[in-house]
């Protein structure tokens, strides 16, 4: 006579690995199956390369300049061992954010991290939502540039190179055994070289699982807006755009919003 499986129904609500079956002293067959494959998707996250092409295609419907750039990570294997060389452009790149045009308000940059699959599931989709909502604020917006191994700290020196007031960081997040696919939004105001995590606002998670992409976008705006009126960004700038939505008040970035709304 089978056991009753008492997790089935709580387990139709979260991808924890919660009431795992057991065959004597080791787990179910079929569990310790899912796990590793679960496992063997993290692994492919963070070893896959963003694919460039790919990433800057996606790109093109937002009608914006799309930059190449690269750390100092001459390859992945470097790049996952030494965390400070994802931190910096090469010179080559500095060069070419040098001879771009200048003085933008936003600029956005979109990083592999440590999730590739991330970055090009859900990046350009987000920018879809976020851009439009962006423009009818009188936003604007300078080119996307593009960093295949990059990591948060990179935008701010792709910011200042731009002359940005702000710098968005759009980046795969270290995956999870049951999310493979986040990805992560950082927005910093005046970008500079020696900023800390202090000095940005982050959104996670960002994935159908998760943090939808429309309630992503949404917040995101509302941070920039926020960053951009009152000059902050980082600790001092918490995100309170729920209780405005609640207040019925929401801010002209909300999306969906008309252009005079």
């Amino acid at each position: 006579m089978s056991e009753v499986d008492r997790f089935a129904h709580i387990r139709g609500f979260t991808a924890a690995r919660i009431g795992l079956g057991r065959s004597g002293p080791g787990i179910a067959t079929a569990d310790h199956l899912a796990f590793r494959a679960a496992h063997a998707l993290a692994r492919d996250a963070v070893n896959t390369s963003l694919d460039l092409d790919a990433m800057a295609a996606g790109l093109a419907p937002l009608g914006l300049p799309v930059v190449a750039v690269e750390s100092r990570a001459p390859d992945q294997a470097r790049y996952l061992t030494r965390p400070d060389l994802g931190r910096r452009l090469n010179e080559v790149s500095v060069a070419a954010l040098q001879a771009q045009a200048k003085g933008e308000e936003i600029v956005v940059l979109v990083a592999g991290g440590l999730s590739a699959l991330a970055t090009a599931s859900h990046a350009a989709d987000l920018l879809g939502l976020l851009v439009p909502a962006l423009r009818r604020a009188g936003r604007g917006i300078g080119p996307i540039c593009i960093a295949p191994r990059g990591r948060v700290a990179l935008g701010d020196e792709v910011g200042a190179l731009l002359g940005a007031r702000l710098v968005l960081v759009l980046i795969g997040e270290r995956p999870g055994l049951s999310s493979p696919d986040s990805l992560g939004a950082y927005l910093t105001l005046a970008p500079r070289l020696g900023l800390t995590d202090a000095d940005r606002n982050c959104i996670s998670n960002i994935r159908p699982e998760g943090m939808v992409l429309a309630e992503a976008a949404r917040r995101i705006g509302w941070l920039i807006d926020q960053a951009m009126t009152r000059g902050i960004s980082g600790v001092t700038l918490k995100d309170d755009s729920d209780r405005v939505l609640v207040a019925n008040t929401a801010p002209s970035l909300v999306l969906g919003a008309s252009a005079g709304g």
